[in-house]
């Protein structure tokens, strides 16, 4: 199907039967004049009433309990930019797709507007008092596609408010998804995070949140070189904001391709075609590349293998290594609100890493190998599945249709959140959990 069929198809399919991707469906039945008085007055007043003097049923009388609210402003919507609120309603219809498809989780989209300073950009104050005011309704926050640098304070400053979880997924879901392929990468080549000189390119949201995230892990500050339109972010320029200056090197380096000398991992979140096959050769024996930028990547998967990269991954489904944000969001929030957890912490985002590099450490049971076959082909006919561990170069991540990753995700966040402290309700059995979420999203 080429582009233009392509738009045509994706208008249908958004325009028929009915506008738009999503519909509210009723869990209880309304036949008859006792369950409308069940539903509504008479009889929701003794539920009401009950959360009224016991506000934790809430959680045990409403929806809230697998609720979330996907909130933006449309201000940086993936590969579109700047497009506003109501351009950004498909996306994030798309999102709650997902979460209901992949996690069995109501989602709802929720475009903001009128929260725009005088440059059209966000006003982090205006989205913080508008999503604050949400709490009482949902179990959880998903901030989607909304623009650096403000992104930065909105998350953290509803973390700290909110008793909620609140993720922004622009920054971790690229991050918890890629570093669990650079785990798993690391192994094949020999490698130790802590030892690997990183090249970021792309210094948003998502390069920034990457970047402390490996830090998180065990990469170190001093190893990483970040670069933006500009060049090198170096302690020499005086055009940085507070996130970029936390990467601001001592350096001679003054462009990517500088930069790139014999690093081990280039991690990329920015423009189409910006790394050469010849930049790939300058780098160390065993490179690592995520080259992230869609549709087109910073570097074509073949090209940099043709150069010599041991790894290659993109953020497109047609190659291999897809970092894929499905991966991660419908799990995380899954095992979070299955603990009625809090907050999404650093411990839950490493949990969630780890899970998804161990399924590709597994064997792949022969009912997984079905419906993996069956969804991809093409990887099947190739081998891509095979092997007691399926661990190869062209799979360090686990694929977003194999039906062991939202349970194992979930299963690791939610182990992780007790571990912390954040959790408010017990998971006794985690192997029984695991099992009954993979029962719950089969259907």
């Amino acid at each position: 199907m080429d582009k233009s069929e392509l738009d045509k198809a994706s208008l249908l399919y958004h325009e028929t039967p009915r506008p738009g991707k999503i519909t509210v469906v009723s869990t209880k039945k309304c036949d008859t004049q006792q369950d409308l008085s069940m539903a509504y007055t008479p009889g929701v007043a003794k539920p009401c009433l009950e959360i009224k003097d016991h506000p934790e049923d809430v959680w045990k009388y409403t929806s809230r309990g697998n609720m979330v609210a996907v909130v933006s402003d449309g201000t940086a919507v993936l590969g579109l930019g700047n497009i506003g609120p109501e351009a950004g309603l498909p996306v994030m219809e798309g999102k709650c797709v997902l979460f209901k498809k992949f996690a069995d989780i109501d989602a709802i989209p929720l475009c903001i507007g009128k929260v725009f300073n005088d440059k059209g950009r966000t006003d982090a104050k205006l989205v913080i008092e508008t999503v604050e005011r949400l709490e009482p309704t949902f179990g959880g926050i998903n901030l989607e596609d909304i623009g650096a640098p403000a992104c930065f304070e909105v998350e953290q400053t509803l973390k700290k408010i909110m008793g909620i979880p609140v993720f922004h997924d622009d920054q971790h879901g690229t991050a918890i998804i890629s570093l669990a392929g650079i785990l798993n990468a690391l192994k094949m080549v020999g490698k130790k995070i802590e030892n690997c000189r990183f090249v970021v390119n792309g210094a948003g949201a998502a390069g920034i949140a990457c970047s402390e995230f490996y830090i998180r892990a065990g990469a170190r500050r001093e190893n990483f070189i970040m670069c933006d339109s500009k060049g090198v972010i170096s302690k020499k320029r005086t055009d940085l904001t507070p996130e970029k200056l936390n990467f601001a090197v001592d350096t001679t380096a003054e462009t990517l391709a500088d930069a790139l000398k014999g690093a081990d991992i280039f991690m990329g979140v920015s423009v189409a075609n910006c790394v050469t096959k010849e930049m790939v050769k300058t780098m160390a024996d065993g490179a690592i590349i995520f080259a992230m930028a869609n549709p087109t990547p910073e570097i074509f998967p073949q090209d940099a293998l043709d150069a010599g990269a041991a790894v290659v991954g993109t953020g497109r489904t047609d190659f291999p290594n897809q970092v894929n944000n499905v991966l991660g969001f419908p799990g995380i929030f899954r095992g979070a609100l299955d603990v009625r957890a809090t907050d999404i912490n650093e411990e839950m985002k490493l949990a969630a890493s780890c899970a998804l590099a161990s399924i590709v450490l597994e064997k792949i049971p022969a009912d997984v190998y079905a419906v993996l076959a069956s969804a991809y082909p093409a990887d099947a006919k190739a081998g891509m599945f095979d092997g007691d561990v399926p661990l190869k170069r062209s799979m360090v991540i686990p694929k977003p249709f194999d039906p062991r990753v939202v349970p194992r995700v979930a299963r690791f966040v939610a182990e992780a959140a007790m571990r912390t402290g954040v959790d408010q309700v017990k998971i006794d059995d985690l192997d029984a959990y695991e099992k009954a979420v993979a029962a719950r999203i089969k259907g």
